[in-house]
């Protein structure tokens, strides 16, 4: 049985769960090649997440749910949707299919614009639990949960849900809203989607332009043509020195080769390592999302 989270205390900011969020980015386009993540390319619209309150609760439940199936790609999987007490948004027993119970908190009964949210991380643990990709602990299996609804168009309700001011404190999902911000900056720049214009939470949106913003770091990283002056000096010297300093956050190694020294780097588009030679200015190509990367290495 998995779980999904819902915060409604003091609300986790920043990236502490970055790492994580970078290697399921990986191994979403490990397990899908590239083009079964562009297959996403549409997101979840907000017309098939609303559920109004005139709507009979179980058969409201069950449209959105069947939307989210769909929406993921698992037309041979019914979910029966049921409501009770409990402490967490959402559950699902992943069990052989083709049936799969989710079980929602009861304040979804009248909360009704967040269940969709909800649905979604429950939903990509079906998909998730059918590709059989998990990642070693729980807690970063609910990370890639989450990247992974990001990233496939769902997961922005995550974000949308949450709300934060004087007198509320709610977020959906272990990802921060900042690092929902980055996935789903990523996918608008691998699919060139905005789905950012379907948030209704203002604070949703302010995360969003936060992880933006780190997204558009990472096409600027060295070894990259694209780095900025000040990465290039830091990036010779530890070129020249051979090595690197990781508390500075540098992500790329210096290793020695065959024929001379090489530098790897992660790809900024899926974070696979490439490993290139050091001689100057080349083009790279990332095996696994076939990004062509102008290089200064």
């Amino acid at each position: 049985m998995t779980h999904g989270g819902d915060r409604r205390g003091p609300v986790e900011h920043g990236f502490p769960h970055l790492a994580t969020v970078r290697a399921a980015l990986t191994a979403l386009h490990r397990r899908l090649s590239t083009d079964g993540v562009r297959s996403y390319a549409a997101g979840f619209a907000p017309a098939d997440a609303a559920f109004p309150d005139g709507d009979d609760l179980h058969l409201g439940a069950q449209r959105v749910a069947s939307a989210m199936v769909r929406h993921l790609r698992l037309p041979d999987a019914r979910m029966i949707i049921s409501f009770r007490a409990m402490e967490h948004a959402a559950t699902v027993e992943l069990a052989a299919g083709p049936e799969y119970f989710i079980e929602v908190n009861d304040r979804f009964r009248t909360h009704r614009r967040d269940l969709a949210a909800a649905l979604a991380h429950e939903v990509t643990h079906v998909l998730l639990h059918r590709l059989d990709l998990d990642f070693p602990t729980t807690a970063e299996t609910e990370i890639l949960t989450d990247t992974a609804a990001a990233y496939l168009g769902a997961g922005w309700l995550l974000l949308d849900a949450y709300r934060e001011d004087a007198l509320t404190h709610q977020k959906l999902g272990y990802l921060t809203p900042e690092e929902f911000g980055y996935v789903l900056a990523k996918r608008g720049e691998l699919l060139g989607e905005d789905l950012s214009t379907w948030f209704t939470s203002p604070q949703a949106y302010e995360a969003y332009v936060r992880g933006r913003e780190l997204a558009r770091r990472d096409p600027r990283r060295a070894p990259l043509a694209a780095a900025g002056p000040l990465e290039r000096r830091r990036y010779a010297k530890d070129r020249r020195a051979g090595a690197a300093d990781p508390v500075r956050g540098a992500t790329y190694r210096f290793e020695p080769g065959p024929s001379g020294q090489r530098v790897s780097f992660p790809c900024p588009v899926c974070w696979q390592r490439l490993r290139v030679p050091v001689r100057g200015r080349l083009r790279a190509r990332c095996a696994l999302c076939r990004t062509e990367l102008e290089c200064d290495t």
